[in-house]
C-alpha cells in the first residue's frame, strides 16, 4: 500500500525530518564532547566522600541515558526518511492503515496508529 500523503506534504515532512536529524546529530556530538571523565579517579590527595563518587556515577549514567535516547531518536528519524523513499511513510507498521496528518505533525516518526502498538 502506498502513502495517503500528497507529494507536497511528503516534501514538507522530509524537510522537517532532515532538520530534526541534523539537530539530533548535533545534540549527540555535544553530549559526546561534554561527557564527564569516565574514570572515577581521585581529584585530590584526600579521599572523596562516598556521596561524591555516587553523584559522579549518577551523572555518568544520566548522560549515558540521554545519549541512548538521542541515538534512538536518530534511528527513528532515519527509519521515517527511509519510509518516505519507499512510499510507505504515514502508514501504520502494524495495520497498514493511514496515520492521521495531525499525529504525523505532532510526531513525524510515528510508526503506529494511536492505541495500536
Amino acid at each position: 500500500m502506498k502513502t495517503h500523503l500528497s507529494e507536497d506534504k511528503l516534501f514538507e515532512f522530509k524537510e522537517r525530518l532532515l532538520k530534526l536529524k541534523k539537530e539530533t546529530e548535533e545534540a549527540i556530538e555535544a553530549k559526546i564532547m561534554e561527557a564527564p571523565n569516565e574514570s572515577l579517579e581521585e581529584l585530590a590527595d584526600y579521599d572523596n566522600h562516598p556521596a561524591d563518587m555516587g553523584s559522579e556515577q549518577f551523572e555518568q549514567e544520566k548522560q549515558a541515558g540521554i545519549q541512548q535516547m538521542l541515538e534512538k531518536q536518530l534511528q527513528d528519524i532515519d527509519d521515517a526518511l527511509q519510509k518516505i523513499e519507499m512510499g510507505t511513510f504515514g502508514l501504520s507498521e502494524k495495520s497498514g492503515k493511514p496515520i492521521s496528518i495531525e499525529r504525523l505533525e505532532a510526531q513525524p516518526t510515528a510508526r503506529f496508529l494511536v492505541g495500536e502498538n
